[in-house]
């Protein structure tokens, strides 16, 4: 138990850091692609790679980590994020960049990127009883959320700050990049510090498929491609271009950018915590749809704002219920599958994310190139999200989990 215990808080304090680090980049990583020459269209592609390239090295690195060992792949998507970090840091060549938006692991939404959240949560889940499982997922998702938010809060008001001290915008830009390079070298120490309780034990262990899955498989192929569709609509709405978005509408400085991120992020963090209770009375896939409609016409309304209090209003009025479905979607993945398919089920399924959400920055570039559809992204997000959540809903609202097919048998 006490070994149980101290793998949980491990992979709580580096969901902490790792997030704290994505939101530190994620207010000023536009910006900075933009001081150092891109424009926005190269900048489009450049995310798009960035979300194409995760998607190919987590695939690899989640299917393989129930076999060749988790706390063995988290380090080495800790070394991918110190790759990065280091790139950026000491490269304007947009080739150089794209390369290592391709190969590394970096964040331009300020959300989870990377092999870490399916590994971590298998891990999550094989230290947990089912009834506990939702719970603590939205407390991690909390963690997360918060660790974000502290991270775009100091985002803006470091960049600032440094630059009132003299440092040229671009130099105040790359001290943030090397923070970020940095998180990732402390995360390769506390993963380290993993016991062998989170890894597969032999006795679960009896999956040789080439991605990870068997008897799950067609469960997790639909998840699969509606995941893929909300994330497509999700990219078109990245925090880093919602954030350029505000600068460009209204003139919003770095600081305030991260302000508004900061209070998001915190929004969000609390919504993450709710939904494990409303699950435990509503169920888990009618959180995530209940939640997630009303969340979406709040964002579809946010460009139609004429002044920037009211947009800000009510982005933060959509950030207040967005992210019930996250833990949710998170537990009901864990919950349908077996313990020797959970690495995989969540890498397959958080890749599928990886994939559509790659496809839809380059879209957006094109769009923030030409004013008259500055406003169309929340458009098509909005849209795109609610499509995906009747799918959603007709699919999967009999396929129930154990704890919930429990509590219908009593």
């Amino acid at each position: 138990m006490r070994r149980a215990q101290s793998d949980i808080a491990i992979l709580f304090i580096t969901r902490i850091i790792r997030l704290f680090a994505y939101g530190l980049i994620s207010v000023i990583l536009v910006l900075y692609l933009i001081h150092v020459g891109l424009d926005e269209k190269q900048i489009g592609l450049l995310l798009s790679l960035t979300l194409a390239g995760d998607a190919a090295i987590s695939l690899w690195i989640t299917t393989s980590a129930d076999r060749a060992g988790r706390r063995r792949m988290l380090m080495l998507g800790a070394g991918l994020m110190i790759l990065s970090g280091g790139v950026f840091l000491a490269t304007n060549n947009p080739i150089l960049l794209m390369a290592a938006a391709i190969v590394g692991v970096i964040s331009p939404s300020g959300n989870e990127i990377g092999p870490f959240l399916s590994i971590e949560q298998a891990g999550l889940s094989q230290l947990l009883a089912d009834q506990k499982r939702t719970q603590v997922f939205a407390w991690y998702n909390l963690a997360g959320s918060f660790a974000t938010a502290t991270g775009a809060l100091a985002s803006g008001w470091l960049a600032q700050g440094l630059q009132a001290s003299g440092l040229k915008t671009l130099e105040s830009y790359r001290v943030l990049l090397f923070g970020y390079a940095g998180a990732g070298a402390l995360l390769i120490l506390l993963f380290l510090c993993l016991s062998s309780s989170v890894e597969v034990t032999k006795k679960q262990h009896s999956n040789s498929s080439p991605l990870g899955l068997h008897h799950s498989r067609p469960v997790i192929f639909r998840l699969s491609l509606l995941f893929s569709l909300d994330a497509f609509a999700g990219g078109l709405i990245i925090q880093s271009i919602v954030a350029y978005w505000f600068h460009i509408k209204f003139g919003v400085a770095e600081g305030i950018l991260g302000s508004i991120f900061f209070g998001a992020n915190l929004l969000a963090g609390v919504s993450a915590l709710l939904a494990a209770r409303i699950a435990a009375r509503i169920g888990l896939i009618n959180t995530m749809v209940f939640t997630h409609i009303p969340s979406n016409i709040l964002l579809m309304l946010v460009p139609l704002m004429p002044s920037l209090p009211l947009a800000i209003g009510l982005l933060m009025m959509r950030f207040s219920i967005s992210q019930m479905d996250v833990p949710t979607r998170q537990s009901y993945t864990m919950a349908v599958v077996a313990p020797d398919e959970r690495s995989a089920a969540s890498g397959v399924t958080t890749i599928a994310r990886s994939v559509g959400a790659s496809l839809s920055p380059a879209l957006t570039g094109l769009l923030l190139a030409n004013p008259a559809f500055l406003g169309t992204p929340f458009f098509l997000a909005g849209g795109l999200k609610i499509i995906y959540d009747l799918l959603l809903y007709r699919s999967f609202r009999i396929l129930k989990p154990p704890e919930e097919m429990q509590i219908s048998n009593i």
